[in-house]
């Protein structure tokens, strides 16, 4: 099996493997908010017992199978995975087992006992999802009243407990104008980042596009310029944009910010239902589920699955469309695997924005071994990008 260089460093065992450092927990499949972009696309359910939680033993189980495959890390996600009602188990199982933690949550149900126990565990990171800098355009995204300020208070909760998070802001048309201000508020609740996330066309985001509530290619690729060159350097803490790399400048990239590249080697997804996925997408794409947590054998899965197997053969040498023409296709590897599948049903689709910017002329040149496009809007940001 021929592996991108990228990937030398995450080999385990003497067949060259890659490792499974990473399990995407999708705790629930409910969630007590009706956000209008998720790409999930959970059920409301306020109180968290109307639908199914991925059972501890469960939990238990893909831990202990995953950690002879090299696992170092876990997310909690979900829905909301603050509904899970064994919450404080499942921190309790990733101390005991000395894992990385990751949380990413609305913030609803961080109660400062909560907080405490995330705390607990020495190597965490946790997101708090804000997307507006008032009431009105934060729950007119999140579909509940009273969710703002639940979500600030959250920031303000972590904070105290001794963990700094990040606030992530989905931008759309009807938030846009807030980023600088979700900056400054970031700021003064005390946070360590703020990551600013694009609306994918998958679930409730499809309709989101279809209506235009979205920002279009052009207003993305300003927004993105915007964030690198003039946002990040001015802010008192680091400001991120989940962008393609190969549109981002030349800067940010140097710095290593922001995200702009798949972790599809080293990660694998279980949904709340008790199965194995490529991710989250699982619950969405039935073509992505691998196999049943405590009765298929994880390590099976991960070194035979089929399309697991492709992936690793195929990326990123057989990316289709741009991506497949694009020097920056081996750290980016399609930017987001699931999703590329979710739009075009093929492993090795192109990424959506990247297609989309090279409709509009947006692509830089540079980064196909070409002549720069002649639009007055590409050459100037073009140049920004190669400083």
């Amino acid at each position: 099996m021929s592996l991108p260089s990228g990937m030398k460093e995450q080999k385990t065992g003497q067949d060259g493997m890659p490792a499974l450092r990473t399990l995407y927990f999708y705790l629930t499949e409910g969630c007590n908010l009706a956000c209008r972009h998720c790409w999930m696309g959970p059920r409301f359910d306020a109180t968290g017992d109307h639908y199914p939680t991925l059972p501890v033993e469960l939990f238990e189980t893909a831990i202990r199978e995953a950690k002879p495959l090299g696992l170092s890390c876990v997310k909690l996600t979900g829905g909301e995975p603050l509904l899970h009602p064994h919450f404080p188990r499942l921190l309790e199982i990733v101390r005991r087992e000395e894992l990385r933690l990751t949380i990413e949550t609305n913030g609803l149900l961080c109660t400062p006992e909560i907080a405490a126990e995330i705390a607990k565990s020495p190597d965490r990171f946790v997101s708090v999802s804000i997307d507006g800098t008032d009431a009105a355009t934060h729950e007119w995204v999140r579909g509940v009243a009273g969710s703002f300020e639940a979500a600030r208070q959250a920031v303000r909760t972590l904070v105290a407990a001794g963990t700094r998070p990040q606030v992530i802001f989905t931008v759309m048309r009807g938030n846009a104008g807030q980023v600088d201000g979700i900056v400054r508020m970031a700021e003064e609740l005390g946070a360590r980042s703020v990551k600013f996330n694009m609306v994918q066309p998958t679930a409730r985001g499809e309709k989101l596009h279809e209506n235009q509530e979205t920002l279009n290619i052009v207003e993305l690729f300003k927004l993105g310029r915007y964030v690198e060159a003039e946002l990040a350097p001015q802010a008192k803490l680091k400001v991120l944009i989940d962008f393609p790399r190969a549109l981002r400048t030349l800067q940010s990239i140097g710095r290593g910010d922001g995200c702009g590249a798949c972790g599809i080697f080293g990660v694998l997804g279980v949904i709340a239902g008790g199965h194995y996925a490529l991710c989250g997408i699982g619950e969405q794409v039935p073509d992505l589920v691998f196999g049943e947590v405590g009765k298929d054998s994880l390590e099976k899965i991960w070194r035979e699955n089929a399309i697991l197997k492709a992936l690793r053969e195929g990326l990123p040498e057989r990316l289709e469309g741009i991506c497949g023409r694009c020097l920056m296709k081996w750290g980016c590897l399609g930017q987001c695997v699931a999703q590329n599948y979710y739009r075009k049903g093929s492993l090795m689709a192109p990424n959506w924005v990247c297609e989309q910017a090279e409709e509009a002329g947006l692509f830089p040149a540079s980064r196909l071994g070409a002549k720069p496009t002649q639009s007055p809007l590409a050459t100037t940001d073009n140049s920004v990008a190669e400083q």
